[in-house]
């Protein structure tokens, strides 16, 4: 995880976690969810201020969130303290068992890292999820060169085909961009099941 957006979000969680609350609910990623994820154990990596851990946890998915931003962390376990979040960071995700999940949402949070962690951020994400499961992966995507917001957050520049190389042995489900309904903001999309 790239250390200045660490810092920006631990720096001005309570804004960041207000900022993403009171935008409209993502309906279109929920929708993703109901046609391509199992009932079973979840996790949403890169968490945030805990908003899809329970949603997932209300509508029947046993959830967890995991996040690196201590500041965010304290903030969803503020808003859901009967929720579930621990520490870990894209790529390496330490502490995270191999083949421990059914499901695995990964929501625009590739672009916070450097473009040379893509491919190995992606195959630690599908090696968590178990045989049969699915993976879901979004980033925001960031034309030209990388950018910084005014915060310091990374928006890494990449193209779709490191991702689409790291899940070569993985079935493609669902692969494109689109203008995401809640953010507004352009974001690629990829849903893989793993084999079995």
């Amino acid at each position: 995880m790239d250390l200045q957006t660490l810092a920006a979000y631990d720096a001005a969680a309570t804004a960041f976690a207000a900022e993403w609350h009171d935008q409209p609910p993502p309906a279109d990623l929920h929708d993703l969810v109901r046609r391509f994820f199992k009932r079973g154990r979840t996790a949403d990596i890169g968490a945030g201020s805990g908003r899809e851990v329970a949603w997932l946890g209300a509508n029947g998915f046993d959830a967890v969130g995991y996040e690196p931003s201590r500041g965010l962390r304290e903030e969803a376990q503020r808003r859901y303290p009967a929720l579930s979040f621990a520490d870990a960071a894209l790529p390496e995700l330490a502490g995270v068992p191999d083949a421990s999940f059914d499901n695995v949402l990964c929501e625009t949070v590739l672009m916070h890292l450097d473009a040379t962690e893509i491919g190995p951020a992606v195959m630690r994400l599908l090696a968590i999820v178990r045989p049969g499961g699915t993976l879901y992966l979004s980033w925001r995507v960031t034309e030209g060169t990388d950018q910084r917001d005014p915060q310091g957050r990374l928006y890494a520049a990449f193209q779709p085909e490191p991702v689409r190389r790291a899940l070569m042995n993985a079935a493609i489900l669902l692969d494109e961009t689109r203008v995401s309904a809640s953010s507004g903001k352009r974001i690629h999309r990829i849903v893989a099941r793993k084999p079995t």
